[in-house]
Protein backbone atom coordinates (compact mmCIF):
# COMPACT_ATOMS: atom_id res chain seq x y z
CA UNK A 1 0.00 0.00 0.00
CA UNK A 2 1.20 3.48 -0.92
CA UNK A 3 0.30 6.33 1.44
CA UNK A 4 0.43 9.96 0.32
CA UNK A 5 1.10 11.87 3.53
CA UNK A 6 -1.50 14.59 4.03
CA UNK A 7 -0.15 17.39 6.21
CA UNK A 8 -2.27 20.11 4.68
CA UNK A 9 0.19 21.41 2.10
CA UNK A 10 0.33 18.92 -0.72
CA UNK A 11 -0.70 18.57 -4.32
CA UNK A 12 -2.56 15.52 -3.10
CA UNK A 13 -5.36 14.87 -5.55
CA UNK A 14 -3.27 15.18 -8.70
CA UNK A 15 -0.72 12.70 -7.32
CA UNK A 16 -3.42 10.27 -6.25
CA UNK A 17 -5.17 10.61 -9.60
CA UNK A 18 -1.98 9.94 -11.54
CA UNK A 19 -1.15 6.86 -9.47
CA UNK A 20 -4.72 5.56 -9.71
CA UNK A 21 -4.56 5.92 -13.50
CA UNK A 22 -1.60 3.55 -13.59
CA UNK A 23 -3.32 1.03 -11.35
CA UNK A 24 -1.56 1.70 -8.05
CA UNK A 25 -3.28 1.08 -4.71
CA UNK A 26 -2.91 4.43 -2.98
CA UNK A 27 -4.56 6.37 -0.16
CA UNK A 28 -4.21 9.93 1.11
CA UNK A 29 -4.01 10.12 4.89
CA UNK A 30 -2.70 11.98 7.94
CA UNK A 31 -3.70 9.07 10.18
CA UNK A 32 -0.67 7.60 11.94
CA UNK A 33 -2.04 4.05 11.73
CA UNK A 34 -2.37 4.27 7.95
CA UNK A 35 1.16 5.62 7.63
CA UNK A 36 2.62 2.92 9.89
CA UNK A 37 1.02 0.24 7.67
CA UNK A 38 2.40 1.70 4.43
CA UNK A 39 4.78 -0.18 2.16
CA UNK A 40 5.90 3.10 0.60
CA UNK A 41 5.32 6.77 1.35
CA UNK A 42 4.98 9.85 -0.80
CA UNK A 43 5.67 13.19 0.88
CA UNK A 44 4.23 15.91 -1.37
CA UNK A 45 4.24 19.61 -0.70
CA UNK A 46 3.35 23.03 -2.05
CA UNK A 47 3.82 26.07 0.13
CA UNK A 48 5.95 27.46 2.95
CA UNK A 49 8.71 25.35 4.53
CA UNK A 50 8.26 26.52 8.14
CA UNK A 51 4.48 26.06 7.98
CA UNK A 52 4.99 22.54 6.62
CA UNK A 53 7.29 21.68 9.54
CA UNK A 54 4.75 23.07 11.99
CA UNK A 55 1.95 21.03 10.40
CA UNK A 56 3.94 17.79 10.48
CA UNK A 57 4.69 18.28 14.16
CA UNK A 58 1.14 19.38 15.04
CA UNK A 59 -0.24 16.24 13.39
CA UNK A 60 2.33 14.07 15.24
CA UNK A 61 3.78 12.92 11.94
CA UNK A 62 7.37 14.08 12.44
CA UNK A 63 8.52 11.18 14.61
CA UNK A 64 6.42 8.68 12.66
CA UNK A 65 8.12 9.69 9.40
CA UNK A 66 11.53 9.31 11.02
CA UNK A 67 10.56 5.86 12.31
CA UNK A 68 9.21 4.67 8.96
CA UNK A 69 12.08 6.04 6.88
CA UNK A 70 15.15 5.81 9.11
CA UNK A 71 14.35 2.75 11.22
CA UNK A 72 11.95 0.64 9.13
CA UNK A 73 13.66 1.76 5.91
CA UNK A 74 10.43 2.16 3.97
CA UNK A 75 10.91 3.80 0.56
CA UNK A 76 9.79 7.42 0.50
CA UNK A 77 9.48 9.89 -2.37
CA UNK A 78 9.50 13.60 -1.56
CA UNK A 79 8.06 15.90 -4.22
CA UNK A 80 8.90 19.63 -4.42
CA UNK A 81 8.49 20.98 -0.87
CA UNK A 82 8.35 17.35 0.23
CA UNK A 83 11.92 16.91 -0.99
CA UNK A 84 13.04 20.18 0.60
CA UNK A 85 11.73 19.01 3.98
CA UNK A 86 14.33 16.24 3.84
CA UNK A 87 17.13 18.82 4.15
CA UNK A 88 18.68 20.09 7.37
CA UNK A 89 17.61 23.72 7.14
CA UNK A 90 15.71 26.18 4.95
CA UNK A 91 16.04 29.91 4.45
CA UNK A 92 12.26 29.95 4.06
CA UNK A 93 11.15 30.72 7.60
CA UNK A 94 14.64 29.98 8.99
CA UNK A 95 13.47 26.49 9.98
CA UNK A 96 15.09 23.09 10.44
CA UNK A 97 13.98 20.16 8.32
CA UNK A 98 14.00 16.40 8.83
CA UNK A 99 17.75 16.30 8.21
CA UNK A 100 17.76 13.14 6.12
CA UNK A 101 20.22 14.77 3.71
CA UNK A 102 23.23 16.95 4.34
CA UNK A 103 21.64 19.82 2.47
CA UNK A 104 20.17 23.29 2.88
CA UNK A 105 17.27 24.95 1.09
CA UNK A 106 18.06 28.37 -0.33
CA UNK A 107 16.22 30.93 -2.44
CA UNK A 108 17.06 31.56 -6.08
CA UNK A 109 19.20 34.66 -6.47
CA UNK A 110 19.36 34.94 -10.25
CA UNK A 111 21.86 37.26 -11.93
CA UNK A 112 20.02 37.61 -15.24
CA UNK A 113 16.60 38.75 -13.99
CA UNK A 114 15.31 39.45 -17.49
CA UNK A 115 15.89 35.88 -18.65
CA UNK A 116 15.28 34.00 -15.41
CA UNK A 117 12.21 34.70 -13.30
CA UNK A 118 11.58 33.63 -9.72
CA UNK A 119 9.70 31.43 -9.10
CA UNK A 120 11.09 28.98 -11.63
CA UNK A 121 7.92 27.78 -13.36
CA UNK A 122 7.66 25.52 -16.37
CA UNK A 123 9.40 22.72 -18.20
CA UNK A 124 13.06 21.91 -17.79
CA UNK A 125 15.27 18.87 -18.04
CA UNK A 126 16.96 16.90 -15.30
CA UNK A 127 20.50 15.85 -16.20
CA UNK A 128 21.17 12.41 -14.74
CA UNK A 129 24.41 12.48 -12.72
CA UNK A 130 24.38 8.88 -11.48
CA UNK A 131 22.36 5.71 -11.93
CA UNK A 132 19.24 5.26 -9.83
CA UNK A 133 16.26 2.94 -10.23
CA UNK A 134 14.13 6.09 -10.01
CA UNK A 135 15.28 7.14 -13.48
CA UNK A 136 15.43 3.68 -15.03
CA UNK A 137 14.58 3.78 -18.76
CA UNK A 138 14.08 7.54 -18.81
CA UNK A 139 15.68 9.77 -21.43
CA UNK A 140 18.56 12.14 -20.70
CA UNK A 141 16.61 14.88 -22.52
CA UNK A 142 13.32 14.17 -20.71
CA UNK A 143 11.47 17.30 -19.59
CA UNK A 144 9.77 17.73 -16.20
CA UNK A 145 7.50 20.39 -14.72
CA UNK A 146 8.91 22.73 -12.05
CA UNK A 147 7.37 25.42 -9.87
CA UNK A 148 9.55 26.68 -6.99
CA UNK A 149 11.40 29.69 -5.60
CA UNK A 150 13.76 27.69 -3.37
CA UNK A 151 16.07 24.82 -4.20
CA UNK A 152 18.19 22.27 -2.37
CA UNK A 153 21.93 22.79 -2.08
CA UNK A 154 23.19 19.27 -1.44
CA UNK A 155 26.62 18.97 0.19
CA UNK A 156 27.10 15.24 -0.46
CA UNK A 157 27.78 14.69 -4.16
CA UNK A 158 26.89 11.01 -3.98
CA UNK A 159 23.32 11.92 -2.97
CA UNK A 160 22.69 13.97 -6.13
CA UNK A 161 20.75 12.12 -8.83
CA UNK A 162 20.05 14.95 -11.28
CA UNK A 163 20.90 18.59 -11.80
CA UNK A 164 19.00 21.27 -13.69
CA UNK A 165 20.17 24.54 -15.23
CA UNK A 166 18.29 27.72 -14.35
CA UNK A 167 20.80 30.58 -14.27
CA UNK A 168 22.78 28.22 -12.02
CA UNK A 169 23.06 24.45 -11.86
CA UNK A 170 20.95 23.19 -8.95
CA UNK A 171 20.10 19.78 -7.52
CA UNK A 172 16.77 18.64 -8.95
CA UNK A 173 16.60 15.12 -7.49
CA UNK A 174 18.30 13.21 -4.71
CA UNK A 175 18.61 9.72 -3.26
CA UNK A 176 20.12 8.15 -0.19
CA UNK A 177 19.32 4.44 0.24
CA UNK A 178 15.48 4.23 0.55
CA UNK A 179 14.97 8.01 0.43
CA UNK A 180 14.17 9.69 -2.90
CA UNK A 181 13.27 13.27 -3.76
CA UNK A 182 12.43 15.35 -6.83
CA UNK A 183 12.19 19.13 -7.00
CA UNK A 184 9.97 18.82 -10.06
CA UNK A 185 6.42 17.44 -10.07
CA UNK A 186 6.31 13.97 -11.72
CA UNK A 187 2.51 13.96 -11.43
CA UNK A 188 2.46 16.98 -13.80
CA UNK A 189 5.23 15.77 -16.08
CA UNK A 190 3.25 13.62 -18.52
CA UNK A 191 4.81 10.37 -19.71
CA UNK A 192 8.26 10.82 -18.17
CA UNK A 193 6.72 11.71 -14.84
CA UNK A 194 4.48 8.68 -15.06
CA UNK A 195 7.51 6.50 -15.76
CA UNK A 196 9.32 7.93 -12.75
CA UNK A 197 6.36 7.22 -10.46
CA UNK A 198 6.18 3.66 -11.77
CA UNK A 199 9.89 3.26 -11.11
CA UNK A 200 9.37 4.38 -7.52
CA UNK A 201 6.49 1.92 -7.09
CA UNK A 202 8.78 -0.85 -8.34
CA UNK A 203 11.74 0.00 -6.08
Amino acid sequence: MIVIVDYGMGNLNSIKRKLSQIGVDVIVSFNSMDILKADKLILPGVGHFKKAVENLKRLNLWDILNEMVLIKKKPVLGICLGMQLMAKHSEEGDANGLGWFDADVIKFKVKDQLRYKVPHIGWNNAIVEKYSPLFKDTAQDAMYYFTHSYYIKCFEKEDILTTTEYDISFTSSIQKDNIFGTQFHPEKSHEWGKKLLLNFINV
